[in-house]
C-alpha cells in the first residue's frame, strides 16, 4: 500500500450479468454496511445494461458503480456504443479504459485510451486506465518496456489523483490463475508510481494503483501488502458477493 493513500477494490463483471444478478450487489452493500469498516473504498464495474438497476441497488452509500467501457464522443451516429455521459446519467461514477481484452479483441490503441480517459474526465467520471504485458513481452524482457509506454501514450496531460486510477494487469494473468512474484508485482508499481511522480509530480504520488490477475481471497491480503499495490481490479471473484466481501476485508488497516 502506499501510505497516506486510500485503497480501492473494484470489481469487474466483464460480460456478465442480469437482472437476476442484483441479488450479489445488494449482498455486498449489506456486507459492508454490516463491517462498518471504511479501510478501502469498494466498487462494482458492471455491463451498462446494469449500471442504473445496479446503482439503485448500491444506493450511493457504501458501494460506488462503474462502466466497463465508453466511447471518445459525448454522442453522435456511433451504433451501439455509450458514451461517458451516459454512463454518468445512469448512476456510473467510474469507467475502466484500456482493458487488456478492450486492446485484443477491439483492437485500441494508447491514444483511442487516452481519448477516452479524457471522455471520462469531461463527464465528471473516474478513468481506471489499465496497463499491462502479454506473456510473450514479459518472457522477452520487455514488461517494463510496453507498461511505460502504455502509461506514456494511454494518460492525458491533465491527470489528477482524483480524476484517475492506474490498473496494473499482466494479461497472462487474467482469469487464467496465474500470478506474477510479489517481486515482480513490486517491481511494476514502483516502475508506475516512479513514472507518476516524473509526469505528474504530487498528483503521481497520490494515484492509485491496483493489481488486477487471478486475484483472489486467499491471496489478496498478501498482494495487497506489496508497495504502491493500493488495492485491486477484480475479475471472476467479484461476480460473488462471499468472494468479494472476503477481498475487501483483505485490505490492511
Amino acid at each position: 500500500m502506499t501510505p497516506g493513500v486510500k485503497p480501492l477494490v473494484a470489481g469487474n463483471w466483464k460480460m456478465n450479468g442480469t437482472g437476476a444478478a442484483l441479488g450479489e450487489v445488494r449482498a455486498i452493500v449489506e456486507g459492508l454496511s454490516a463491517s462498518g469498516s471504511a479501510v478501502a473504498d469498494a466498487m462494482l464495474c458492471v455491463p451498462a445494461t446494469l449500471i442504473g438497476r445496479a446503482a439503485d441497488a448500491a444506493g450511493g452509500a457504501v458501494l460506488e458503480i462503474g462502466g466497463q467501457d465508453c466511447h471518445a464522443k459525448e454522442s453522435g451516429a456511433h451504433t451501439g456504443d455509450v458514451s461517458a455521459e451516459m454512463l454518468r446519467d445512469a448512476g456510473a461514477s467510474a469507467v475502466i479504459v484500456g482493458h487488456s481484452e478492450r486492446r485484443t479483441d477491439h483492437g485500441e490503441t494508447d491514444a483511442t485510451v487516452r481519448d477516452k480517459a479524457a471522455a471520462a474526465w469531461r463527464a465528471g467520471v473516474t478513468a481506471i486506465i489499465c496497463v499491462g504485458e502479454t506473456r510473450e513481452q514479459r518472457e522477452n524482457g520487455e514488461a517494463e518496456r510496453v507498461t511505460s509506454a502504455q502509461l506514456d501514450g494511454s494518460i492525458p496531460d491533465d491527470m489528477t489523483a482524483g480524476n484517475t486510477v492506474i490498473a496494473y494487469e499482466p494479461v497472462w494473468a487474467i482469469g487464467t490463475g496465474l500470478v506474477p512474484s510479489n517481486d515482480d508485482i513490486a517491481a511494476i508499481h514502483a516502475l508506475i508510481r516512479d513514472r507518476m511522480e516524473a509526469r505528474f509530480g504530487g498528483e503521481g504520488r497520490k494515484v492509485r494503483i491496483l493489481y488486477g490477475g487471478s486475484v483472489k481471497s486467499g491471496n489478496a491480503a498478501e498482494i495487497f501488502a506489496i508497495d504502491n499495490v493500493d488495492g485491486g481490479l477484480i475479475g471472476g471473484a467479484s461476480l460473488k458477493a462471499a468472494d468479494f466481501l472476503a477481498i475487501c476485508d483483505a485490505v490492511p488497516d
